[in-house]
């Protein structure tokens, strides 16, 4: 069998990974739930999962840094995610097993996402594939997996949640096995270069670009642990609680799919303005009705508070020297992906047990206090977009 193409690699692995993660982020709290725990432990043990992952990003992603050394990794944590997915059959209803299942779980987890996109930046850097056409498989593997397990959650019952997560890890696992037909390899320059992460937390700029993104991306923490709670609630079904997560990441791919497109000429200072807009509306919405209709909307702004989000915060990581590209996916991985949801889902948790629905509106003053942080840029969309666009025979 010949080998895949870079592009060919990273897309089939983000197949695999995302479809399993389409079916964590959106029902597992489902499966919490189902196994007869409380609203507030739900809560503990899914910050305790954005918790591990951060703690994984600072201790194992910084130490896998030669390029050569990500397909390894990316096989290995492969392996134990399914292990550990599978190890949630075993916990019997118990909470300290649950948390364990957890804790290991994530602990695989979260290294996967920053070390795979090392990788597409890596060859997106060397123009063998384009970022946002190679992570919009990702994307559609949410959709996939969110869509699938909805449907056959509502026919035969949660345990399917962790069956379908299982199959996507299984996917991933068995694609990342080939190699890719051009290996990657550190350039020496930039391996005695590269700056510690605690060099980069001294740098204010930084330290603004990780608040900033803490708090647009953190507003999605009581979205992501209770909005199937809330709206099933609400008298919704699991389809179409599934059918309303996919819409979402629709919106996202749309975004991803004509960022360069739409946002040709904008300062990141723009994209950063209209995302906290976003949150504002998203969730001052979804806090005050559960009608269809509404959530069509709420969803569909997923595309400006994650993935016109995300695209800032990836276009403000290629603007800096190449040496600093994996350290600062690391921190933005750890910090606002990990330490903050972590901490924003246990306090939801509590949150969505006394005040229910009135939740969404602490995360939409998330917003405003976005507004009011500038972080420094050196590149307009399209000067960063020039400096990685693929060739086209490469990507096919």
């Amino acid at each position: 069998m010949q080998n895949p193409s870079p592009y060919g690699w990273i897309s089939q692995y983000f197949l695999g990974f995302f479809f399993a993660y389409g079916v964590y982020l959106p029902f597992w709290a489902l499966w919490f739930e189902d196994q007869g725990v409380a609203p507030s432990d739900i809560g503990i043990l899914i910050g305790a999962g954005f918790a591990t992952r951060c703690v994984a990003n600072f201790v194992i992603t910084p130490r896998i840094h030669k390029v050569e050394h990500l397909i390894p990794a990316l096989r290995w944590l492969s392996l134990a995610a399914l292990i550990f997915v599978g190890f949630h059959f075993f916990t019997g209803g118990s909470f300290a097993l649950m948390l364990l299942a957890t804790v290991l779980f994530n602990l695989c987890c979260g290294p996967i996402v920053p070390l795979s996109d090392a990788m597409a930046n890596y060859y997106s850097r060397i123009k063998l594939l384009d970022y946002g056409r190679t992570r919009l498989w990702g994307s559609i593997a949410f959709i996939a997996g969110s869509t699938v397990v909805g449907f056959l959650v509502a026919e035969f019952g949660t345990e399917m949640i962790l069956y379908t997560a299982l199959a996507g890890v299984l996917f991933s696992l068995v694609l990342c096995m080939r190699n890719p037909s051009i290996m990657p390899v550190t350039q020496q320059e930039e391996e005695a270069t590269r700056p510690k992460l605690m060099q980069l937390l001294r740098e204010p700029s930084v330290v603004k670009f990780l608040t900033l993104m803490a708090l647009i991306q953190g507003s999605h923490a009581a979205y992501y642990s209770f909005s199937a709670i809330y709206w099933k609630e609400a008298g919704h079904s699991e389809a179409i609680i599934g059918y309303l997560w996919s819409l979402g990441v629709v919106a996202e791919v749309a975004v991803f799919a004509f960022s360069k497109r739409l946002f040709s000429g904008w300062t990141l200072r723009t994209l950063f303005v209209i995302a906290s807009i976003g949150v504002m509306a998203r969730w001052g919405i979804t806090a005050s009705t559960t009608a269809i209709f509404a959530l069509v909307m709420v969803q569909l702004l997923h595309g400006v508070t994650f993935a016109m989000a995300h695209i800032a915060a990836i276009q403000y990581i290629q603007s800096e020297k190449p040496s600093k590209m994996v350290a600062l996916q690391a921190l933005y991985n750890a910090i606002p992906l990990g330490a903050f949801i972590a901490l924003m889902t246990t306090l939801s948790g509590w949150g969505y047990e006394l005040w229910g629905a009135d939740i969404f509106w602490f995360m939409a003053a998330m917003g405003v206090l976005a507004l009011f942080i500038k972080v420094d840029e050196k590149h307009s969309v399209t000067d960063v977009n020039s400096k990685t666009k693929a060739e086209p025979e490469a990507q096919n």
